[in-house]
């Protein structure tokens, strides 16, 4: 008859199998070797019949370890395949909401990095996995290079504008026309840069960023009642 326990103790389970496993394979002793005219090995002391029978056993122990963490793992795979969970973002097995919470907890880019992107100073990060982040910090990341490149025009435009002001006027006139001063006005303002930004770039930035965490909580929480609260069978 097959033993039933919840997912949360199974994955306690296969969590100290894992410890013990590789601690009895730490200390696993199969091999020694002894002189002819001597009975016992040299490293374990033991007599050859006492040496082989703790050899086998040892195995033994840590093959059975194996198979019941096999058994166990087999069983968590098949009920994460099985068992669906909700999100506002809709319906996900847990197996693909795993996927898709370690994909989205990748590595995040932080602001110096984008910064540095814009200088020419590090390698430009791809979207190996969190496909959002790398969405979003390449709409960040063309915002500020836009912005930086209109504000550094703009300013330019200022100075030159100041300079043919004082062209026309001089410094200490007091010419009242302001006929001149009406060209270089019309000047700044059919030169002056402006952000094309359609998609209103930092609010989609802010909304990619909010629906991953959003996300990222209801799957966590999700996970953990289910795992609370479902059943599997170990053979």
């Amino acid at each position: 008859m097959a033993e039933k326990m919840l997912v949360t103790q199974a994955l306690d389970e296969r969590d100290l199998l894992k410890k013990k496993i590789n601690q009895k394979i730490e200390k696993l002793q199969c091999v020694d070797y002894a002189k002819n005219n001597e009975e016992k090995g040299i490293d374990s002391k033991m007599s050859r019949e006492e040496f082989a029978q703790e050899a086998k056993a040892a195995y033994q122990q840590i093959t059975d370890l194996i198979a019941r963490y096999q058994r166990i793992e087999a069983a968590i795979i098949a009920s994460n395949a099985a068992t669906v969970i909700k999100t506002s973002f809709g319906e996900y097995t847990v197996a693909a909401a795993i996927a898709l919470r370690n994909r989205m907890r990748e590595k995040k880019t932080d602001s110096q990095t984008i910064l540095g992107r814009m200088r020419g100073n590090t390698e430009e990060k791809r979207g190996d996995g969190c496909f959002e982040e790398y969405l979003a910090d390449t709409i960040t990341y063309q915002y500020l290079t836009a912005r930086e490149s209109a504000d550094s025009k703009n300013k330019n435009l200022d100075e030159q504008a100041e300079n043919m002001r004082l062209s026309i006027l001089g410094k200490d006139s007091k010419v009242k026309d302001d006929k001149p001063l009406a060209v270089v006005d019309t000047y700044i303002s059919q030169n002056r840069a402006e952000l094309m930004d359609p998609l209103e770039a930092m609010k989609k930035v802010e909304e990619l960023h909010m629906r991953t965490a959003t996300l990222l909580k209801e799957i966590d929480t999700q996970i953990k009642i289910s795992n609370a609260t479902t059943l599997i069978a170990i053979d």
